[in-house]
């Protein structure tokens, strides 16, 4: 089965939101769907990690807020070659069954 990214939609105003929440962001209404993203969006801000936290993650790595075409910001990491800039468009792919973003 391939991976979904699943966005919240709220019923009664129409505001899509991830995570997932009780209520709706923008009018407080528990009336909440899902529907699936469509992986489009835009970088926001980014940096690139040169010192890792732990031995499980090896430098430099990326990582950004993606704001997804829907609406919805997500941190997450950029992959594919650089250069990156902000406001450059990027695209939903997996890596290690996470949401990250590479160029469109």
């Amino acid at each position: 089965m391939a991976e979904r990214l699943e966005l919240q939609e709220c019923r009664a105003c129409g505001r899509r939101q991830h995570y997932p929440r009780p209520l709706c962001l923008g009018c407080g209404s528990p009336d909440l769907g899902s529907r699936e993203a469509e992986g489009g969006g835009s970088v926001d801000t980014f940096t690139e990690v040169r010192r890792a936290p732990s031995a499980d993650f090896e430098p430099p790595y990326v990582i950004a807020r993606v704001r997804l075409d829907e609406g919805p910001v997500l941190l997450t990491r950029l992959v594919g070659p650089g250069p990156w800039a902000c406001d450059e468009r990027v695209r939903l792919t997996w890596w290690q069954g996470l949401p990250v973003f590479e160029k469109e």
